[in-house]
């Protein structure tokens, strides 16, 4: 199995899960003591976010990269960017190393597509419901990509940074993101894609009337499949 390289710390909470998923998963696929051959580079989130907030994506892409160039010496083989919204920098990231990085839009559109589905709702940071570098990868992937109304967008970003990256979970947070799920799945969406890892600390199958895509363990299950098979994809 390859070694893999997590980009992780937007927020270690789902960082955390990550790593939960990617142990579970290897364990499943080899059974016994197995677990999954990894290396870390966790960032500081602080410092991500106020680049986020300032529209710096070009510095934050250079941390990034910088933490890909680390991983890739430390013997990572395939990398992943923990996170939906740094996708916005993968690119940037990809260029700076030499191994595979696996993109999270890319395993979550196929997951989608495969469970036969062609319209879906996407939750997320504002970055990622608003701005083209996830919603337009989903769309290349054959989805058709609804996002909430403005207020649904504002409440949904508010929870993800005021709450799940801290890592508290409200039962009145979980009631609002049903009530923007419903409106998601009248206006035609056949799924719902988490794309904010920290939304799987919130969101469960049940909440839902139609199926959830948890981006952090799609990202994983195509993380593991990928090193058990001996390569990845850009």
């Amino acid at each position: 199995m390859k070694t893999l390289g997590l980009i992780g710390g937007m927020s270690w909470e789902s960082t955390a899960e990550y790593y939960r998923h990617l142990n579970e998963l290897t364990r499943e696929r080899l059974g016994g003591l197995h677990s999954a051959p990894l290396v870390l580079y966790s960032v500081d989130f602080a410092t991500v976010e106020r680049l986020q907030a300032e529209g710096r994506w070009e510095e934050a892409g250079a941390l990034l990269a910088e933490a890909a160039r680390a991983l890739q010496a430390a013997g990572a083989e395939l990398l992943l960017i923990c996170t939906n919204t740094m996708h916005k920098v993968a690119d940037q990231v990809a260029a700076a190393v030499r191994v595979p990085l696996l993109h999270l839009a890319d395993a979550t559109a196929r997951a989608a597509r495969t469970a036969g589905l062609r319209r879906v709702g996407l939750l997320g940071t504002a970055f990622t419901m608003e701005q083209d570098f996830y919603r337009g990868r989903l769309a290349a992937g054959g989805l058709d990509v609804l996002v909430p109304d403005p207020e649904g967008r504002a409440l949904v970003h508010r929870v993800i940074y005021q709450e799940l990256c801290l890592g508290v979970v409200r039962e009145e947070s979980r009631a609002a993101y049903r009530r923007v799920i419903e409106d998601l799945v009248a206006a035609g969406a056949e799924g719902i894609v988490l794309g904010c890892t920290e939304i799987e600390l919130l969101v469960r199958p049940e909440d839902s009337p139609v199926p959830l895509f948890p981006t952090a363990r799609l990202h994983a299950e195509a993380a593991v499949e990928a090193a058990l098979a001996g390569g990845g994809t850009d």
